[in-house]
C-alpha cells in the first residue's frame, strides 16, 4: 500500500531462500487493512498515556463517598495483561525470535502489545527499541486505545455517524474490510472517546460518542484472531510461503496460517449462538446470568459508575468491571520486578541493560497485582467441571470445558493444561501417580496421562528454506504445520464449523456437540482412593528455555528465563480437584457392568495389538499395562469369565 512505501523499502538483510535465517521479507509482507501508522496521516492526533486518565477514572475509594472498586477503569485495567501487553517479557524475548526468523517480523507482534506506537510510527525498528516510555507505547492494549476503536462493520443507526465517514475514508485508500484479528483495527483519528452510555448534553470533560460496539465480542476479535499472513492457504489445506515484499494475495485471514483463533473458537459456540445459561459463574451481576460476548466473562457487569468526577458519578448496573483477566498467573509479579512501580521521576532506574526495561510508571501496586492474580486463579477454576467414575477396571477422569472457546486457548506456545491421578492405599500412601510435575525442576511426565495442547511446526519445505529441522517448533513466525491440537472445544462446537475457521482438532476425535474429553486410567491393585487434580501451566520449561537460548541478539530472553525462575517457574494451578473411593475391579470387565462377558470379549478383539499414543492412560483392552492388547490380555479375561 501507498501508506507504507517509505517504510517498506527499507532494505531487507534477510536470506534468500538458501537455508538461512533471517527470511527475507518488509513491512509489505506483514500488512493488514484498517488504519495504517503515520506517516500515513491518517492518525490525526494521537494514543495518549492512560495517566491522561487518571483523575476521573481511578481512585475510587478516595472518591466522596467512596465508590465501589470493582467498577474502578485504571486500577483494574493496570493490574490486567492487556495493560501491560508492551511490558510482558515473555513478549519481548518472543520478539527477538520473530525478528530473527524472518525480517521485519516483529511487526506482526508490535500492531497488538503497542498500538500506540505502530500507530504513531515507532514500530520500525520492529525490535521494539522506536518505542517512547514517556508515551503510551509501553502502556499496551491503552484506555485511549480501546475507547478510539471504531467498528469497521458500520452499521447504520447503531453506528456513530461518524464511524461512518471514517470507514468510507478508508475504503476510498483501499484499507477495508478489516476482518476481526491480527489488529485489523479502525481508529477515529480525532480523539472522540467511545462507549456504551449516552453521557448527556452537560458532559464536557473530553469528546465522546456512544458506541455499542464496545458491548460486543467483534471488539475483542480486533487482536484475539492472529493469522500469519507470510502464508497462503493451498486447496490441499498446506500453506505455502509466499514471495518477498507483497501483501498477501488475497487479504482474508481464513487464507492465512493460524497463529490463535480465539475469537472464531467464540463464535462458533452456543455462547455466540443465543447465549448460554452460566448462573454467574463468572461474576459480575447480569440480569439473567446468559453469557453470550467476551464482555460477559472477562468484563463481568457491576453496578457502578466509570467515573469519579462529583455530578457525573451516575452508576450503570451493567458497567463492565474492566478486569480483563486471563490464564496469565506470574507475568504481572515479573513486570513488577522489571519496572519500577511507584514514582516515574524519583524511583531509581533499574538494573536491566536491555533498554526496552527501564524506569517507567506501570500502575501496578502489590495490591493490584494480588487482586488480578486472585481474579485469573478463579477464572482458570471456574473454566472447567470435572466428573471422575470408575469403569471396571478404569477410573474415568471427563474434563468438562465451561467456557465459550478452547480449553485452553489462545497462544499456544507454552501453555498446557494435563491430569494428575494419585492412586491411593487404605494408608493414604501413593501406589502410583499419572501426570507427576515436580515442582522444583519444572518438569512434566507426560507420557502417562493426557496433555491438554497444540504443538505447531514447520514442513520440509520451510525446512529446506531456513536451515530449520522440520518437524515440531516453537518458532511461531515461521510455523506453517498445526501438527497436534487436543483442546477441549467449547458446548455448541461442531467438526465443520471449526474446520472452517481454521481451529478443528488436530490427532484428536470430538463428536459435534462434545464440550469435554475422557481418559482413562487403569487402576493398580491395592488402589483404595484416587485424587485427581487438573492443572494449568501458562509458561512451560521448554518453551522459557527456547527462549532463553534462542535469543542471540540480545538479553531478552535471558531476562525473562531468569524472572520466570524468580517468580516460581509458572507454577501450575489446580483448576479442578477431585476424591473417588475405588471398588476393586474384575480384571476384563471392560464396559463396566460388573461382569465379563461377550461384550468385553468383543471389545478386547477390537483393541487387539499395539496401543495408540499416548499409553497410558487410555488403552481398553490393555490388562496389564504392557501398552499391547495380545495373548496375556485375552487369558486374564477368561480367567475372570463370569458364568
Amino acid at each position: 500500500m501507498a501508506v507504507l512505501a517509505a517504510a517498506a523499502s527499507i532494505p531487507a538483510p534477510g536470506s534468500t531462500g538458501d537455508g538461512s535465517l533471517p527470511v527475507a521479507a518488509t513491512l509489505e509482507d506483514f500488512f493488514m487493512p484498517g488504519t495504517q501508522p503515520d506517516p500515513g496521516g491518517v492518525v490525526v492526533q494521537p494514543i495518549q498515556s492512560a495517566t491522561n486518565c487518571i483523575l476521573c477514572h481511578a481512585d475510587f475509594d478516595q472518591a466522596e463517598p467512596p465508590l465501589p472498586p470493582a467498577g474502578e477503569p485504571f486500577r483494574n485495567w493496570a493490574g490486567s495483561m492487556m495493560g501491560q501487553a508492551a511490558r510482558d517479557p515473555i513478549f519481548w524475548a518472543a520478539l527477538t525470535v520473530a525478528n530473527q526468523d524472518v525480517d521485519f517480523g516483529g511487526d506482526l507482534c508490535l500492531r497488538c502489545h503497542s498500538p500506540a506506537g505502530w500507530l504513531g510510527g515507532r514500530s520500525v525498528p520492529t525490535d521494539g527499541l522506536g518505542l517512547v516510555h514517556s508515551s503510551a507505547d509501553f502502556e499496551g492494549v491503552t484506555c485511549h486505545f480501546c475507547h478510539r476503536l471504531v467498528n469497521p462493520d458500520f452499521v447504520p443507526g447503531e453506528s456513530p455517524i461518524e464511524d461512518g465517514l471514517i470507514n468510507d475514508d478508508l475504503d476510498v485508500l483501499g484499507l477495508l474490510p478489516a476482518q476481526p484479528g491480527t489488529a485489523r483495527y479502525v481508529i477515529d483519528p480525532l480523539d472522540r472517546r467511545r462507549g456504551p452510555y449516552d453521557l448527556g448534553k452537560n458532559f464536557f470533560f473530553h469528546q465522546w460518542l456512544q458506541s455499542p460496539f464496545h458491548q460486543q465480542a467483534a471488539l475483542c476479535g480486533t487482536c484475539h484472531d492472529v493469522s500469519n499472513p507470510l502464508y497462503t492457504r493451498q486447496p490441499d489445506g498446506t500453506y505455502v510461503m509466499n514471495d518477498a515484499n507483497a501483501e498477501h494475495p488475497t487479504g482474508d485471514k481464513f487464507d492465512m496460517f493460524p497463529i490463535e483463533r480465539t475469537y472464531s473458537e467464540w463464535l462458533n459456540s452456543s455462547f455466540a449462538n443465543g447465549g448460554v445459561q452460566m448462573n454467574g459463574r463468572f461474576g459480575g451481576n447480569h440480569p439473567t446470568g446468559i453469557m453470550e460476548s467476551c464482555q460477559d466473562c472477562h468484563m463481568p457487569d457491576q453496578q457502578s459508575p466509570g467515573c469519579r468526577v462529583p455530578g457525573f458519578e451516575v452508576g450503570h448496573p451493567d458497567m463492565a468491571a474492566h478486569f480483563l483477566n486471563g490464564g496469565n498467573t506470574w507475568v504481572l509479579n515479573a513486570i513488577n520486578t522489571l519496572y519500577t512501580d511507584s514514582d516515574p521521576i524519583d524511583d531509581p532506574p533499574n538494573s536491566f541493560n536491555d533498554p526496552v526495561f527501564q524506569d517507567e510508571f506501570t500502575g501496578l501496586t502489590p495490591d493490584i497485582i494480588a487482586d488480578a492474580l486472585d481474579r485469573t486463579t478463579q477464572m482458570l477454576r471456574d473454566a472447567s467441571d470435572m466428573e471422575l467414575t470408575q469403569v471396571g477396571g478404569s477410573l474415568r477422569v471427563r474434563v468438562i470445558n465451561m467456557c465459550a472457546h478452547k480449553l485452553p486457548t489462545g497462544y499456544p506456545e507454552g501453555r498446557r493444561m494435563w491430569i494428575n491421578v494419585k492412586f491411593l492405599d487404605a494408608g493414604e500412601q501413593v501406589i502410583e501417580e499419572r501426570g507427576a510435575y515436580d515442582f522444583v525442576t519444572a518438569e512434566l511426565t507426560e507420557d502417562d496421562t493426557t496433555v491438554y495442547e497444540a504443538k505447531l511446526g514447520i514442513d520440509a519445505a520451510v525446512a529446506a528454506k531456513t536451515g530449520l529441522p522440520a518437524g515440531e517448533s516453537l518458532h511461531f513466525i515461521l510455523n506453517n504445520v498445526i501438527l497436534f491440537d487436543n483442546r477441549i472445544p467449547p458446548l455448541g462446537f461442531t467438526n465443520a464449523a471449526f474446520e472452517a475457521v481454521q481451529a478443528e482438532p488436530v490427532g484428536a476425535s470430538y463428536a459435534d456437540g462434545q464440550n469435554w474429553h475422557d481418559t482413562d486410567f487403569v487402576i493398580p491393585p491395592g488402589t483404595d482412593v484416587a485424587v485427581v487434580t487438573l492443572y494449568f501451566q501458562l509458561t512451560s520449561k521448554q518453551y522459557i528455555e527456547f527462549l532463553r537460548d534462542e535469543n542471540t541478539t540480545d538479553s531478552r530472553g535471558r531476562i525473562a528465563y531468569d524472572q520466570w525462575v524468580l517468580h516460581g517457574m509458572s507454577a501450575p494451578v489446580d483448576m479442578d480437584m477431585g476424591t473417588i473411593e475405588l471398588q476393586p475391579g474384575i480384571p476384563g470387565d471392560l464396559d463396566g457392568d460388573g461382569v465379563v462377558g461377550i461384550l468385553d470379549f468383543l471389545a478386547l478383539l477390537a483393541a487387539w495389538g499395539p496401543c495408540p499414543d499416548p499409553c497410558p492412560p487410555s488403552c481398553p483392552g490393555d490388562l496389564d499395562g504392557d501398552c499391547v492388547v495380545g495373548i496375556v490380555d485375552f487369558l486374564t479375561l477368561l480367567t475372570n469369565w463370569t458364568p
